[in-house]
């Protein structure tokens, strides 16, 4: 089983995140481009953390928002957003690629993540990216997302992702974070789920229904205060399942 974490989202003098010691922990390190959060600097540092340990780099992609950290919807012309989602992926490979690796998947992010789980239009628009950079490279995404599909009916692979530390819904999408239960913060309970969904293939949404996940990856959110935490204990409770760890790509 991959686990990914999303890395890489300082900027300038405002840290986020623990990318040291989460680095050591998960296999891929889904790296912000600079739009949603991150910056040159930030991205070689990271970049270079994994290339030293191993881990696969990932673009985290987002709408151009800084201010709202990429969780605000932005109607964006297709091919605007096309050009902005080929424009993050290109500015990652070429500074991964200075540090001896290189961009291995793509992870749309926040807002876009979820928006291109209906949005037929938005999902087209970041597809056309990714095959316009490299069709060999995968795609992260939520499982019976537009995004999925269309990545799939394109060529591309799609990965299906679930999340350690995110509610659902009883339809398989994500609680909204405007909701005081969207996020969980128990470590132990997170790694309670994780090794449910991945052996078992489900997960208790809010409404007490069960959802089928079928995760490839594992996602653990990076900007929470519990997050490093979180990783260890999860990693920790798939390996005691007998779950073997490692990277997609």
């Amino acid at each position: 089983m991959d686990l990914n974490a999303d890395l890489g989202e300082a900027f300038g003098a405002w840290p986020m995140g623990d990318d040291a010691s989460l680095i050591d922990i998960v296999t891929s390190a889904n790296v912000a481009c600079g739009y949603h959060a991150g910056d040159a600097s930030t991205m070689r540092r990271v970049c270079a953390m994994a290339a030293r340990r191993g881990v696969s780099v990932g673009a985290q992609v987002g709408y151009r928002d800084l201010a709202g950290f990429g969780r605000r919807f932005i109607d964006v012309a297709p091919e605007e957003l096309t050009n902005d989602v080929l424009y993050q992926i290109a500015a990652l490979d070429g500074i991964a690629r200075a540090e001896g690796t290189r961009v291995r998947y793509v992870k749309p992010h926040g807002a876009l993540y979820n928006a291109i789980v209906t949005h037929e239009e938005q999902a087209a628009a970041v597809v056309a990216a990714v095959r316009a950079v490299d069709p060999a490279l995968p795609v992260y995404g939520l499982p019976g997302s537009a995004w999925l599909r269309q990545a799939a009916d394109a060529g591309l692979q799609p990965v299906a992702e679930a999340f350690a530390d995110r509610a659902y819904r009883g339809d398989g999408t994500l609680v909204s974070r405007r909701l005081p239960h969207a996020v969980l913060h128990d470590p132990d309970v997170i790694a309670a789920r994780v090794v449910r969904m991945v052996i078992e293939g489900t997960i208790e949404a809010d409404d007490n229904s069960v959802v089928e996940v079928a995760p490839q990856s594992i996602c653990v959110h990076g900007d929470t205060p519990e997050a490093v935490a979180i990783a260890r204990a999860v990693r920790q409770a798939l390996a005691a399942a007998g779950v073997t760890i490692r990277a997609r790509t």
